[in-house]
């Protein structure tokens, strides 16, 4: 089986969603050439599992201190490049193409009149799902950016969608916790705003993982630089995580049992809804913009939800080998009936 499979890069979300899927694939000794679009080609990290990977421009959104900007985004397009790009991915001779909301893939299929699967969380949008900031343009975007014949839709919980849950490594439960642990990732914030926000809170570890890398001037603060490993690391014995709302990391919380607070970028319909979601479901804290108040009442909340999550990347693959069959009310169900909550508190730690 060949498989050609197209991820957003814009984010690190969908990259690591996407590591997920190439292990699986490669465990079933699946044939599957990926391909990344959305940052530049040196801007990737942390890329050894997807083997000979190809890189394009692709299209992307811009943003400036935690805001969507529609002008730096139009000013970047380039339209005749994607044409270009979409026009010359041949796509013959694979048996399923995949794309994660990444548009050269998706629009080449198109253009080549074959069917694409779309995997990923943008596709849960289709259904009745908490929805919020959006606008016609945010609609439209979510419809057109990047087209699947057939959507698989991801969320931390079905809403009476049929959705499944998230694509996520399923490690170890973390038992040694450091409580006053807070890993930080902003990456579309300005730095050193976090650290103004950070830095009165002397009680607690902040470790900041940023692309642009500063000496924060404060003992409990430390900067890193964009590291898979490293991050990972330290979420590990974290008590909790702050972080803009994108959906990716927020599920690796949930599976670890980490605290959340999130900040959904603003003008961004995405993750203004995923942050809608975890105060919903009651998993996570939320705010708007740099607020103090909101940051140390979350701080010393000792509740959080860890949740168990199946293989879902395993039982994706599986799906594929048997032909990607219709995905019926029963194979859903099935699905999150593995599903385990579990509501805690780390003064039991």
């Amino acid at each position: 089986m060949r498989i050609f499979y197209g991820v957003q890069g814009t984010g690190n979300g969908h990259i690591t969603r996407a590591r997920v899927m190439a292990k699986e694939f490669f465990a079933a000794g699946i044939d599957v050439n990926f391909q990344f679009t959305g940052r530049p080609a040196d801007k990737y990290f942390d890329m050894e599992i997807f083997n000979d990977y190809q890189t394009h421009k692709g299209l992307t959104f811009n943003t400036d201190n935690g805001q969507v900007s529609y002008l730096k985004t139009a000013r970047d397009l380039k339209p005749v490049t994607f044409i270009k790009d979409v026009r010359c991915l041949d796509l013959t001779g694979y048996d399923f193409v995949i794309t994660d909301f990444e548009p050269v893939t998706a629009w080449a299929a198109k253009l080549q009149k074959k069917p694409v699967v779309g995997i990923g969380h943008q596709y849960a949008f289709n259904y009745k799902i908490p929805r919020e900031g959006g606008d016609p343009l945010a609609n439209q975007v979510m419809k057109y950016f990047a087209p699947a014949n057939r959507g698989i839709g991801l969320h931390w919980h079905h809403f009476g969608q049929p959705i499944l849950p998230p694509i996520i490594d399923t490690p170890l439960t973390p038992h040694n916790i450091i409580k006053n642990k807070i890993v930080v990732y902003l990456p579309f914030e300005n730095p050193h705003e976090i650290i103004k926000l950070l830095s009165p809170f002397k009680n607690f570890e902040f470790h900041i993982y940023s692309p642009e890398v500063i000496k924060p001037g404060f003992d409990h603060i430390t900067c890193n630089p964009l590291s898979r490993a490293g991050f990972q690391k330290d979420l590990y014995d974290s008590a909790g995580i702050f972080s803009n709302a994108g959906f990716e990391l927020a599920s690796e919380a949930l599976q670890l049992g980490k605290k959340i607070l999130a900040k959904p970028l603003r003008s961004q319909m995405e993750q203004i809804s995923n942050a809608a979601a975890l105060k919903q479901l009651g998993y996570g804290h939320t705010m708007a913009d740099m607020d103090s108040s909101i940051l140390e009442h979350w701080l010393h909340d000792n509740q959080f939800t860890r949740i168990t999550y199946p293989n879902v990347a395993q039982i994706l693959v599986q799906w594929l080998q048997d032909g990607a069959p219709k995905i019926g009310p029963d194979f859903i169900e099935n699905v999150w009936n593995t599903v385990d909550i579990l509501k805690l508190d780390l003064s039991d730690f």
